[in-house]
């Protein structure tokens, strides 16, 4: 689009600004309670709130805790919860067999939230790295993190949620070809409504920090996650992730991490016009929380701000640690 505009002093682009009536009034993007995924981390236990170190005001919560939560999330309009389990190392294995129990931590906090707060939208997480005793979103087989045998163990971590009454799968391991599997094992077994949410473009950054320390993953990984997550550098490849994506059935994609790569968010909307996600990930989080408690920033200005960025990149919806709080301030 190119603008016509008269010569100064006919055109004051000021004059649309005076008013905070008139600035709401051509305002080209608005952030609202339908925007955000709420993510939370599950731990085993009763009546358990556990503060998260590095993320300040993130807890992981037990079972019971979490519907709780699911229920204030309800009343505050926010449409949708995305369960991260914090897995007892004693349950992590070579096979990972604990991803796909029926009552492992995700399962049961599906159950529960499903059941206090139906009206909330239920998304998972689908990788093996809360399972792995490596740490990683795949099979670790002799230093390779291998694919096709990955693929399958998610398809039954995926069926095992589908199960449970998930109603957004999100795939976040970055396994070439799953979610053409996924989609096909959903259809075959009568889970046809689940949809999926894609993490199709997750690059391999060092904002995932203080996510790991809450998942209680840094301790078990060994080397990296460039095998398969994107590198930084990479804008075209994301473009032809997403496109595969969408062509194997995915409903929804997502671009993680959020802000340093807006660029991405709004190439992938234009190029595609899909219901497209960004993760406003833990450093991110993290960043600001830190700024605004050394008095550094604004945090409340700084949240919005952040958040409103990505629906100016072209983003949908956006998962945040700070929805609870930003629909309060919504809700006035």
């Amino acid at each position: 689009m190119k603008p016509t505009i008269a010569p100064y002093p006919l055109t004051r682009f000021r004059r649309a600004r005076q008013l905070q009536a008139v600035r709401g009034l051509v305002r080209e993007n608005t952030l609202t309670t339908d925007d955000l995924i709420w993510p939370v981390f599950v731990r085993d236990g009763e009546g358990v709130e556990e503060p998260v170190p590095s993320m300040p005001g993130v807890m992981r919560r037990s079972v019971d805790q979490i519907a709780k939560a699911a229920v204030e999330a309800q009343a505050l309009g926010i449409p949708a919860i995305c369960i991260f389990p914090y897995t007892d190392p004693s349950l992590k294995t070579e096979d990972c067999a604990e991803a796909w129990n029926p009552d492992n931590l995700s399962n049961r906090a599906i159950r529960a939230i499903k059941a206090a707060a139906p009206d909330i939208a239920v998304m998972t997480d689908v990788a093996l790295d809360p399972y792995n005793i490596n740490g990683h979103d795949g099979y670790v087989v002799d230093g390779e993190i291998v694919n096709d045998k990955t693929v399958e163990a998610l398809v039954k971590m995926t069926l095992a949620q589908a199960e449970a009454g998930a109603d957004i799968i999100g795939p976040s391991d970055m396994m070439d070809g799953r979610i053409g599997e996924m989609r096909r094992a959903l259809e075959s077994s009568g889970h046809q409504n689940v949809m999926i949410l894609s993490y199709a473009a997750k690059y391999a950054s060092a904002f995932y920090g203080p996510f790991r320390d809450a998942v209680g993953a840094s301790g078990a990984l060994t080397g990296d996650k460039k095998t398969y997550q994107m590198d930084p550098a990479n804008s075209n490849e994301a473009l032809r992730l997403i496109e595969r994506d969408l062509t194997e059935g995915a409903d929804m994609v997502m671009i993680k991490p959020g802000m340093p790569y807006l660029d991405i968010c709004r190439r992938v909307k234009d190029t595609f016009g899909a219901p497209t996600y960004a993760y406003q990930v833990s450093g991110e989080y993290a960043m600001i929380q830190a700024a605004a408690q050394n008095d550094w920033i604004d945090g409340e200005k700084a949240m919005l701000e952040s958040l409103l960025a990505f629906k100016r990149a072209g983003c949908d919806g956006i998962l945040t640690y700070f929805a609870p709080e930003v629909a309060r301030i919504l809700q006035g």
